[in-house]
């Protein structure tokens, strides 16, 4: 089974999880990590380390990341590199790409990371409506 670990700058990683589960409901082997402003990136590492643990046994592990290059990020990376083969870390989470995540942790790593980049980044649209015909529940 895949594990997954969500993180982020303050309590964005929380909230989107309790998000994603009202929609997907309860999941098993996925936490959420976050890191508060008096934290180290080496603190941030302790503590993925302590939630993969907290997890119990997984196949494979995937992070989620709010933003590429930043401190979860890079304490992500860390963990990644020390398990490359079965580790695997995407950043820019949004809440499209978290729901695929829950409903794909039966699939292999391989398969799961570009099916959610294809889900986050078509979660992104806007409203136009000039072309919108409206059937699609718009207003």
């Amino acid at each position: 089974m895949l594990g997954i670990i969500v993180t982020s700058h303050g309590e964005f990683a929380r909230g989107i999880l309790q998000s994603a589960e009202m929609i997907f409901g309860k999941a098993e082997r996925v936490t959420a990590v976050t890191l508060a402003a008096d934290e180290s990136v080496e603190e941030l590492v302790r503590q993925y380390h302590q939630a993969i643990q907290a997890m119990g046994p997984v196949d494979e592990l995937l992070f989620l990341v709010d933003l590429w290059g930043g401190s979860p990020f890079n304490a992500a990376s860390r963990v990644v590199a020390e398990h490359a083969d079965r580790y695997a870390l995407v950043a820019g989470l949004n809440l499209p790409m978290l729901i695929e995540a829950l409903a794909q942790q039966q699939q292999p790593l391989a398969e799961v990371v570009p099916h959610i980049e294809r889900t986050a980044q078509g979660g992104i649209r806007h409203l136009d409506l000039q072309t919108d015909t409206g059937d699609d529940d718009l207003l």
